[in-house]
């Protein structure tokens, strides 16, 4: 056999030999063709061409056949961080980047990005209601709190007057008591016997026909409407009339907010 024709024998003996050991061209390759990856391709041409559910899901399968490709994590966090915002997406793509990639030049500015990542999920979950309805809805509840705690209070002054009126009754009682203990036999057969005074209670006469008499008569009140004008919403309509939002959605709970129309006829509280 030739000189020649013993070297390539030994080239496709070596080459058998890293295929039964389970090498590959792809573990042997340098970290940069795996950006010659046909998926990893597929996804920079959707990403130029502004492509990005396309892009995002190249990337993914570039990753599902190298698992240790650095740049498809690096592609997927910088989508995720600014064309199809997903912080948590983006904060693992980027975590999985440095930790392939521990030498990165770019290690600062990742870090950076994901701080403001975390600080995207953290306003996403402790911020309050922004938007022009969640005000609207707020400022109906503080109405309906405020509301409350006026009955509260009007409540609370009507037991403190049956207390003191019920105190009153104890104390007339109790001094009625105490005269009949201590007088003796004779006053009591003497003096004529009186009619115990009672108070009464509040907002109340002494005899049922009194009582009977002014017992209010109730009638049925009038039905008030409002119809609704250009421009106008539910909010709008409640402010207008001086009543809360929650009490014209009682008064009307077949009638959707989103969906009010000119012309409409809207129940109000009488």
């Amino acid at each position: 056999m030739s000189f020649w024709g013993r070297i390539n024998l030994g080239v496709w003996a070596l080459a058998a030999l890293l295929v039964v050991n389970g090498c590959s061209p792809v573990d042997s390759s340098p970290q940069g063709d795996e950006e010659k990856e046909p998926h990893f391709v597929l996804g920079d041409s959707r990403f130029n061409e502004m492509d990005w559910p396309g892009a995002i899901d190249a990337y993914e399968q570039a990753l599902e056949v190298n698992p240790h490709s650095a740049q498809a994590h690096y592609r997927l966090a910088q989508l995720f961080d600014t064309k199809q915002p997903d912080a948590a997406a983006a904060i693992y793509h980027y975590d999985q980047y440095l930790k392939l990639a521990p030498e990165a030049n770019n290690r600062d500015v990742i870090n950076q990005r994901i701080d403001s990542c975390k600080q995207q999920l953290a306003s996403a979950i402790l911020s309050l209601p922004s938007t022009p309805a969640g005000q609207r809805q707020l400022d109906a509840l503080l109405a309906t709190n405020k509301l409350l705690q006026t009955q509260v209070e009007t409540l609370t002054g009507q037991v403190r007057d049956w207390n003191v009126y019920c105190a009153s009754l104890q104390a007339t009682l109790k001094a009625s008591q105490t005269a009949v203990n201590t007088a003796s036999p004779d006053d009591i057969t003497q003096q004529p016997q009186q009619q115990p005074v009672t108070q009464q209670p509040p907002n109340t006469r002494a005899t049922h026909n009194d009582v009977a008499a002014r017992k209010p008569v109730l009638t049925k009140p009038k039905t008030r409407t409002h119809i609704v004008a250009s421009g106008e919403t539910l909010a709008s309509i409640a402010r207008k009339c001086h009543i809360t939002l929650a009490a014209l959605q009682s008064f009307n709970p077949g009638v959707n907010p989103k969906k009010i129309k000119v012309g409409q006829a809207l129940n109000l509280p009488p």
